[in-house]
């Protein structure tokens, strides 16, 4: 199992590094050919940041581990509020000011009611993943249509085009994407395989695996960029890294699997791990985005609780379902 571990822990090492150069090389790309900061912003930073949780699903569901893949979405979107948004507000105060956040957040509580009927049958198909797929293409769509007309003065504008590398020449932007997505590729694939293994040592499931080690780290892109951000005063930006990677998590990561292959849905994420994720989804919402406060923000003590909240859920995941000892 050595073995495994080490290749999982190179593996995400990888993955965070490759993430952030594909993401730094398209978005280079897309400023030289002039496309707007905040379309750079909810498109292609968004993706990219998802990128290692796609290509982990898509790989796991290809080798015969779907259900990697359904653990690698739910588990991250979890991780990303519970974790990263909870270190981030113990870092600093998280304060939201951004009315694209407000306009983001219901379409994804909207968005995570919608996947969770989808799973009810226990049977993530082609026609489940082509309908989450379709969904994320047509928000994209409209969110674009939206910056582009509606809110070119968002605050969040200001801060995306502050995280561009502007400076960067097309002709070593183009390299960085081709160096970052080649490296996510293969650093994916070490990922799968490492967890494949270790979850057949450790006599857990491959929902499990991905609920935990394959989530958490897959989400390391989002944890760096959520502390940069908040640390620099943009904590707008920080609360949007999680909104949009929690949305291409439910509408392409999760339909990786069901594209790929018939992906049977354990009982267990209906009952347990799919409600938490919309529980904390909603907690954000109420938090972050209601009327409890004119100012909304995250505090210390509030990022304390989702932290604790969430090893307390990885303790319980890994402790009831290791295989007993002989």
């Amino acid at each position: 199992m050595l073995v495994a571990a080490l290749m999982v822990i190179a593996g995400l090492a990888l993955l965070v590094w490759s993430s952030d150069r594909f993401v730094a090389g398209a978005s280079a790309i897309a400023w030289n050919l002039g496309v707007s900061p905040l379309v750079i912003g909810l498109t292609i930073v968004g993706f990219g940041t998802s990128a290692p949780e796609m290509l982990v699903s898509a790989i796991a569901a290809w080798q015969g581990n779907p259900n990697v893949g359904v653990g690698n979405a739910i588990g991250s979107n979890i991780a990303n509020i519970a974790l990263i948004l909870g270190v981030t507000a113990l870092v600093r105060r998280i304060d939201v000011h951004s009315r694209l956040l407000r306009l983001e957040m219901p379409i994804l509580l909207a968005v995570t009611a919608g996947a969770y009927f989808l799973l009810l049958d226990r049977v993530l198909g082609r026609l489940d993943g082509a309908l989450l797929l379709g969904t994320l293409l047509a928000i994209m769509a409209w969110l674009v249509h939206d910056a582009l007309t509606g809110r070119r003065h968002d605050i969040m504008a200001g801060e995306f085009a502050g995280e561009l590398p502007r400076h960067m020449p097309l002709g070593r932007a183009v390299l960085w994407f081709v160096v970052g997505l080649v490296v996510l590729l293969v650093s994916a694939r070490m990922v799968v395989w490492g967890a494949v293994h270790i979850a057949q040592a450790l006599g857990v499931s491959d929902l499990v695996i991905g609920l935990t080690i394959v989530a958490i780290g897959t989400s390391l892109p989002e944890l760096s960029a959520s502390i940069t951000a908040a640390l620099r005063g943009e904590s707008d930006l920080a609360v949007g890294n999680v909104v949009g990677s929690n949305l291409f998590n439910l509408l392409a990561v999760m339909a990786m699997p069901g594209l790929i292959t018939h992906t049977p849905v354990p009982a267990a994420v209906l009952w347990r791990d799919y409600p938490l994720m919309a529980a904390l989804t909603l907690l954000l919402w109420l938090i972050a985005f209601s009327f409890v406060s004119r100012r909304p923000h995250i505090n210390r003590a509030e990022g304390l609780l989702l932290v604790a909240g969430f090893a307390g859920y990885q303790y319980l995941l890994l402790h009831g379902n290791m295989a007993p000892g002989p």
